[in-house]
């Protein structure tokens, strides 16, 4: 199993997606320095990502390139992000299933069997949204992201959308 999970996360678009990931959660990280109350959300793909996110350009190059070196210079922790969609995904998982289990009966059980186990059930889900938190931290390190940039390289950033909300692309190769 954790071979064919190496092999997953060694595929080539999946390899790039995971750099992209981890440079947009370094690049976030040190937006988020030097703008703390700012609202700032990414996104990633193959080809780099999207920041969502109302910062001035240059700043935002600057992040970028300051997120690439220091990742390549081993603060690999900077790939990790507390608020990435992956701990959100995880903590719906596991407080999702734990729901299902303690409230799942026999089709013949009625409502009242199962609304006696509800207390269990928010306990059994509390119990699965608090365990999730470094859980999605993990998943993140050893599946989502990779901290080792390798041969990435950043090509543009630009700006794509106008309003009072901007969104920026930056583009990036291997």
């Amino acid at each position: 199993m954790a071979d064919q999970l190496q092999n997953l996360r060694n595929l080539p678009a999946l390899s790039r997606i995971r750099r992209n990931h981890a440079l947009e959660h370094a690049t976030i990280h040190i937006l988020s320095q030097q703008f703390p109350n700012r609202r700032l959300i990414g996104r990633s793909n193959t080809q780099g990502f999207f920041l969502y996110g109302d910062v001035p350009i240059d700043d935002l190059e600057s992040a970028v390139q300051e997120a690439l070196r220091r990742l390549r210079n081993g603060e690999h922790q900077l790939a990790i992000h507390p608020n990435c969609g992956t701990n959100l995904v995880t903590s719906a998982i596991l407080a999702g299933t734990a729901s299902f289990l303690t409230l799942m009966g026999s089709e013949h059980e009625n409502w009242r069997r199962r609304a006696e186990r509800l207390p269990l059930a928010i306990a059994a889900t509390l119990f699965a949204l608090i365990v999730s938190q470094p859980i999605g931290l993990s998943v993140q390190q050893h599946i989502t992201t990779q901290g080792d940039p390798e041969e990435l390289e950043v090509l543009s950033i630009q700006r794509i959308h106008t309003s009072s909300n901007p969104v920026y692309h930056i583009l990036t190769k291997n």
